[in-house]
């Protein structure tokens, strides 16, 4: 993929060590993609000084993304719609952290700090973002996560966390009935990706009860919040095992 031709002033922070110039930009997208996007190295690299941030978020971040997962990427961008420079950091971020809970008073069902983490490798999936839509939001394309199981977690029992992303969300029909039901935004938190408010979707009693099951989770456990940039952070209290493989067979 070629480089973007438009040239960036350097700014550097109180502390930048490379004051007398940087390597190339070519040079950087051919030593990280030999790399093949490597995400803690790009992460290492943005903390360095502003240039290499600002060149992260317009260039590596968006390379890795692609790599991470091209269809899903495809499909984001078809039909005219894109994601702006700036946000491929928080969308990097999103394919590969969970949230989790690190406060403990972001979901009713949890209530210990439950800290973030980095995963390996999720599945994001745009059949069951359907199921958490309401029937006359099911136009809206949504891609989720496979729940991130967080076992024997005391009285919360078996834990699920999933996080997602819509795909125009500005023009969604979710966004544009939580406008009309004048849905509040979370009154501390905010998106753990893009640092902008949350919606928290119970309030406006969004979520159909389809997604329960489509989650092997507890019946009207599922909850989740999304923000002004689309992405949702979510969480439900999964069905003990047997019973969640009777529920499948059903």
């Amino acid at each position: 993929m070629e480089l973007v031709v438009k040239r960036y002033r350097c700014t550097h922070s109180a502390t930048c060590v490379c004051l007398k110039g940087h390597i190339s930009e070519d040079a950087m997208y051919l030593v990280f993609e030999h790399m093949k996007w490597n995400p803690k190295m790009i992460a290492i690299f943005s903390s360095v000084c502003k240039w290499f941030d600002e060149f992260a978020k317009r260039v590596l971040w968006k390379e890795f993304c692609h790599s991470r997962a091209p269809k899903m990427m495809k499909d984001l961008h078809s039909d005219g719609s894109h994601i702006v420079d700036g946000n491929w950091k928080a969308l990097g971020k999103l394919l590969i952290y969970c949230s989790a809970c690190p406060r403990g008073d972001l979901f009713g069902n949890i209530h210990v700090p439950i800290p973030g983490h980095f995963v390996y490798r999720t599945r994001f999936s745009r059949t069951l973002g359907k199921s958490l839509l309401p029937p006359q939001c099911r136009s809206d394309v949504l891609y989720v996560s496979e729940s991130c199981e967080h076992l024997d977690q005391g009285e919360e029992g078996d834990l699920g966390l999933f996080r997602g992303i819509f795909k125009s969300f500005a023009g969604s029909n979710m966004k544009k009935m939580l406008i009309e039901r004048q849905a509040k935004f979370h009154p501390n938190e905010v998106c753990t990706y893009c640092k902008t408010k949350l919606w928290h979707l119970m309030q406006p009693n969004v979520i159909p009860s389809s997604a329960s099951g489509r989650l092997d989770a507890d019946e009207d456990s599922v909850e989740y919040y999304v923000c002004l940039n689309g992405h949702i952070i979510g969480s439900c209290t999964l069905m003990p095992y047997s019973d969640s493989e009777d529920a499948k067979e059903e």
